[in-house]
């Protein structure tokens, strides 16, 4: 639906946000910059990286600001502002580049940019697709009752439910032990 560099961002800034402590459901995910380093080779960001307690801080203040993405996505004029502040603090200046593999796509913002900078750019710039592509119903939150979560449902029937936490299976295997024990 959306091109590999948009979708890889949609993903990450869901995997992002979800990282963020929730009470009885998930711990804090990035509690030191070595969780941070492993959260970012999975998830392939780049940007440059000082490996120390600011950088987590720093990308610690990006995830409620793309939380607030999902919170927005029914309010378009809302959500075009808040995308608009977010590239707008990082001074981001559209980029066509061709680099590993992926073709030609956009980056916003300078490769040597701080990491926490990268995540809001590239976030902003594929939530800016979607609501573009008027695709603003891909952005869901997990419907786990005691989960927060958030999800980009890419799927081509639109029918994702849950986060990558592990709440769609945890739900299902409490329904076969309700069946069993019936």
């Amino acid at each position: 639906m959306f091109t590999h560099d948009t979708e890889t961002a949609l993903r990450n800034a869901a995997a992002l946000v979800n990282t963020a402590p929730q009470v009885g459901v998930r711990t804090e995910e990035l509690p030191d910059p070595a969780a941070l380093d492993d959260f970012l080779a999975a998830w392939s960001w780049t940007g440059s990286r000082t490996h120390d307690d600011a950088e987590l801080a720093a990308v610690h203040r990006v995830r409620p600001l793309l939380r607030r993405v999902w919170e927005l996505a029914d309010d378009l004029p809302a959500l075009a502002s808040h995308l608009n502040e977010i590239l707008a603090r990082a001074r981001a200046l559209p980029q066509l580049v061709d680099h590993d593999g992926y073709g030609w796509h956009i980056h916003a913002v300078a490769a040597d940019e701080p990491v926490a900078t990268r995540m809001a750019v590239e976030a902003a710039m594929a939530f800016i697709d979607i609501i573009r592509a008027s695709e603003t119903s891909r952005l869901k939150r997990c419907a786990a009752p005691d989960c927060d979560g958030v999800l980009i449902d890419l799927s081509r029937n639109r029918s994702r439910r849950y986060c990558e936490g592990g709440c769609g299976d945890r739900l299902a295997a409490a329904a076969y032990r309700a069946r069993r024990a019936e």
